[in-house]
Order: structure tokens, then sequence, then C-alpha cells
């Protein structure tokens, strides 16, 4: 016997004059709702290691700026001519402990010499070896860690790693400009909305230097092989005029030029350091 004031109107339950809807229906849309909410979830986490990945890269820039700061100077400003290299065979200013570690087969070097430890200012030259000499094909002004130079790179001393790593990946937010290197083309190299103003395109273009990371990934990937402690996402990029937190920037000429010009097939590494810390 039913209850009086219940029926069945048009597949739903009518009780007192309010419609439920039928189990089957609350069930779908409980489980639309816990997918939707998982899905804010992953996005959020992702959103999370997206900006801690990214702020070894100048999340904090245009703060904590080291005295002897370039700021104001134009990235692409030429530096002062060097002294000819005494002997081509050898990368100028490059000392036997680091000119030891480019490999043999390597026949593009990207040297970065810093102004001094502590200095945030630094000039980045591309050679290309022809036969047995290295000719300078390149030069850009740029930067480093706004703190300078360190041995020991940990994350978040504002420090760039003294050392050769080589150069294999390579990615951003603007699609590659014929580049030769494997190029992760993707808006999630846009940096968080809460950085500085004049950080917002640092990372249109990026080689990632393997510096505690896994090689044959992009950039982004989060893999530090050393451990977290040892920093990481250590990279070339666009500068925006002052210190970075740890990579090394210059104009986006230079990026670009970079891009078109370094090849896997030439082995490229980076040569980095403070002046004293590469002629030692």
């Amino acid at each position: 016997m039913r209850k009086r004031g219940a029926g069945r109107t048009g597949g739903r339950t009518v009780t007192h004059g309010t419609a439920t809807r039928r189990p089957q229906d609350v069930a779908a849309a409980r489980a639309r709702a816990r997918a939707k909410a998982k899905a804010a979830l992953v996005a959020a986490a992702g959103g999370t290691v997206l900006a801690v990945l990214l702020s070894g890269c100048g999340g904090d820039a245009g703060q904590d700026k080291p005295s002897g700061s370039a700021e104001g100077r134009h990235a692409s400003d030429p530096s002062p001519q060097a002294d000819p290299a005494k002997n081509p065979t050898r990368i100028p200013r490059v000392g036997d402990r680091l000119q030891s570690k480019i490999p043999d087969e390597s026949t593009q070097v990207v040297a970065v010499e810093g102004k001094g430890k502590n200095s945030p200012d630094a000039t980045v030259r591309l050679y290309t070896r022809h036969g047995g000499a290295w000719h300078e094909e390149h030069r850009w002004a740029a930067h480093n860690g706004k703190r300078g130079w360190t041995h020991d790179h940990h994350q978040g001393d504002k420090r760039s790693p003294v050392g050769v790593f080589s150069l294999s990946d390579a990615g951003g937010v603007l699609p590659e400009p014929d580049a030769k290197l494997p190029y992760a083309h993707t808006a999630a190299f846009t940096p968080p909305s809460y950085w500085p103003k004049k950080t917002r395109h640092d990372f249109d273009h990026v080689i990632a230097i393997d510096y505690n990371r896994v090689k044959g990934t992009s950039p982004l990937d989060p893999t530090r092989p050393q451990g977290q402690a040892k920093g990481g996402s250590i990279w070339l990029h666009m500068d925006h005029g002052s210190g970075t937190s740890g990579c090394v920037s210059l104009s986006k000429a230079g990026m670009e030029t970079l891009l078109r010009t370094l090849d896997p097939k030439k082995h490229p590494v980076v040569v980095m350091g403070d002046s004293a810390s590469l002629r030692h």
C-alpha cells in the first residue's frame, strides 16, 4: 500500500511535493564530483611542483641584489674585447683543471665567465673548434646567480655552479627557432604569476645545463640524481636585467643563436665559473 502523498511521476520519486533523483543518478553525480575534485587536486599539485622546480631559475628575481649588480645595463651590450688567445688549441681564459674536463669529441663550447666570485655579471662566448683550433663565434653580456659562483652548489644558495657540463636538451614557452637540440615546446615553462613582472619572458627559450639532471629529458623533468639538496633546474635562459637564482641568462637574440647553432652531433658543453675559478 502506498503512503499518502507519495507516487511515481515520470521516473522520479515524488514525496510530499519534493522531487528526488533516482539512486543511479545520485551515484553517477557523486562519481563525477569525485573525479572533478581529484582532477583539481592533481592540477594544484602540478602547479606547486612546477613553481618549486622553476624557483631554481629566478623565482624571487629582483630581490636580494648584491653590490655591483648590473641592473639597468642592457643584457645584449657587448663586453670589452678580450685579449686574443695565446694558444688556439685551448679555450681562452680557461685553466688546465677545467680545460681537461672538456670531452675530446666536443667541438662546441659555451664559455660563461663571471666577473667575480660574488658578482651576478658575466660574459657568454660561443666557441667552435675547426681542426685543432678554437674560434670565438659570438659573445653576449649575461648574468649568473645573484650571489655569484660556488664549487658546491646547493638548493637556494643563489649561486651558479662552477664546472663543465654537457648541453643536451632545450625547451620553452615559444616554439623552437630551428633548434638542433631536442626542444620541449609547452606553456608549462610560463613563470608563476606572482613572480616579478620583468621575469615573465625568462623561459621563452631555455637550454638545460646538465647539472644534477637526467639527460634526454625535458628541462622540466624534476629528477635530481644527486638529491634535492644539491639543487637543479640550472638553465641558460633569457635575461631580465639582473642576477638569477643560479641560472645563466642572456639576450633573446643570444638564446636563439645558441638554439640554432648547438648541435648534439658536436657534443656541446658549457664551461662556467667566475674568472678566477676558470683560470685556476
